[in-house]
């Protein structure tokens, strides 16, 4: 295609070959301009002179290159015309806005996960070699020391008692049940309470080893509320010693053993909070021939059922008396706890001593009397005798010790040698910490006077 001439200032444009830019330049197309920086401004061309002709040859190499340096002067710089065939498009492509950075909560989030299982892994690593490894784990601990204790301490006490006492389980007819008691000596012959084995058709004893035997029933007395069992072919029995109640103070340390709740071998320790103390136990037949009279020794360390004709240890594991009854709180009361409340009672073993005597002698214990009849439904101070005794016979037995002493229908005694009485159960209390044949100073109130009668107690069967 020829060129022509442009007699206006517009640029000339010029139309490039199907071959490569690289390729020689049609006959008569100017080199292209060198780039200016932007690629979307075009420099006009340069006008054709006036009566100029067009060129219509192909360049002769030996022409100079015009992009070379003039001789005389400067390089001629060419004029760069749009190549619409070139390597740069003029457009250009909107790819939307440029992609922001990772955001902070991202950063912050995926610290987190990385954390997270890092340390699950650390951990189950951790287990899994703990669980590998063939390190035996040891914790400090102090060297086992066979020391004994003091005899007087509590466990020195519990030691030497433990081997005599022993655990009964009964079978009756109205069901079984379980109580405490205690070798006598080496016959076999062992202590317990009377409510324990009463009815029993079934005595098994279980000593401190863990050896059971059964046991029969040699006597008891519910008056007192003290029994005596025995046990055949028993070897290496360890009969406990017994102390003295009369030695016994307010305030002495105490070790009570037993089995409460058939939790055998239980030992508890307290003091002596009172002695002396008039408790009435029993009377479920309803005849009051089943009422047991105990002048108690008072304690404070737990007892509970299933403790029952267990022993009462002094310092010294010397038996002081035979626990028996316990004060819960009123059946009235919401609260009311069925164990222990710090109120344990136990019949000293002096008395304690007597009727196991009686019993294992003849199977039966004596009471002392002062023959007369009391009038229970007194509600004075002291203890009335009654007008009628039973069958409508004397209230006081004649010849009998009070007749003896000079008592009458309708005195009140106030006093037990000294001792005030405050109403019948008390004075029979009283009367039954003695033996038959202990005199006795009774105070009587009689027509608003006051006298002192000495009399000698009587002895009677008891049940």
């Amino acid at each position: 295609m020829a060129d022509r001439q442009q007699t206006d200032p517009a640029p000339q444009w010029w139309s490039r070959p199907e071959d490569t830019a690289e390729a020689g330049r049609r006959e008569g197309v100017p080199a292209p301009r060198p780039e200016t920086g932007d690629e979307h401004h075009v420099q006009d061309a340069a006008p054709t002179p006036a009566g100029a002709a067009t060129l219509d040859k192909t360049p002769d190499p030996s022409d100079p290159d015009p992009c070379d340096p003039a001789p005389d002067g400067p390089a001629v710089v060419p004029v760069v015309r749009y190549d619409p065939w070139g390597t740069e498009p003029l457009q250009a492509v909107d790819r939307g806005p440029t992609p922001r950075g990772i955001r902070l909560w991202q950063v912050v989030a995926l610290s987190l996960g990385t954390a997270l299982l890092a340390g699950g892994i650390g951990g189950y690593l951790g287990v899994l070699a703990e669980r590998q490894s063939n390190t035996r784990l040891e914790l400090p601990q102090a060297a086992a020391v066979d020391r004994g204790r003091a005899p007087d301490s509590v466990a020195g006490i519990a030691a030497t008692a433990l081997p005599g006492v022993v655990t009964l389980h009964v079978r009756g007819a109205k069901g079984g049940g379980t109580g405490t008691g205690f070798v006598l000596d080496q016959q076999g012959h062992i202590l317990t309470n009377s409510h324990v084995v009463a009815d029993s058709k079934e005595i098994t004893v279980t000593f401190s080893t863990g050896e059971s035997v059964t046991a029969t029933l040699v006597g008891r007395d519910s008056g007192y509320d003290l029994a005596v069992v025995k046990v055949e072919g028993v070897r290496g029995l360890r009969p406990l010693s017994l102390g003295n109640s009369e030695n016994v103070k307010v305030g002495d340390p105490v070790v009570a053993i037993g089995a409460p709740f058939d939790l055998s071998n239980t030992v508890t320790a307290g003091i002596i909070s009172a002695t002396g103390r008039p408790v009435t136990a029993g009377g479920d037949k309803g005849d009051g021939s089943d009422i047991s009279y105990v002048d108690a020794l008072q304690t404070d360390a737990p007892i509970n059922p299933g403790n029952s004709g267990g022993p009462l240890l002094d310092a010294k594991a010397h038996v002081v008396g035979i626990n028996s009854a316990i004060r819960g709180a009123d059946k009235d009361d919401s609260t009311r706890q069925g164990g222990s409340i710090g109120l344990g009672f136990a019949i000293p073993v002096n008395q304690g001593k007597r009727v196991a005597e009686e019993l294992i002698r003849t199977g039966r214990a004596t009471h002392p009397v002062i023959g007369v009849t009391l009038d229970m439904d007194y509600t004075g101070d002291g203890a009335r005798v009654g007008d009628k005794g039973e069958d409508g016979k004397p209230s006081v037995v004649a010849g009998g010790p009070g007749a003896v002493a000079g008592i009458r229908a309708g005195d009140v005694i106030t006093k037990v040698d000294g001792q005030r009485v405050r109403g019948g159960d008390e004075l029979i209390i009283k009367i039954r910490a003695h033996r038959p044949g202990d005199p006795l100073t009774l105070t009587v109130l009689r027509q608003g006077r006051e006298s002192t009668l000495r009399v000698v107690l009587g002895s009677a069967d008891g049940s």
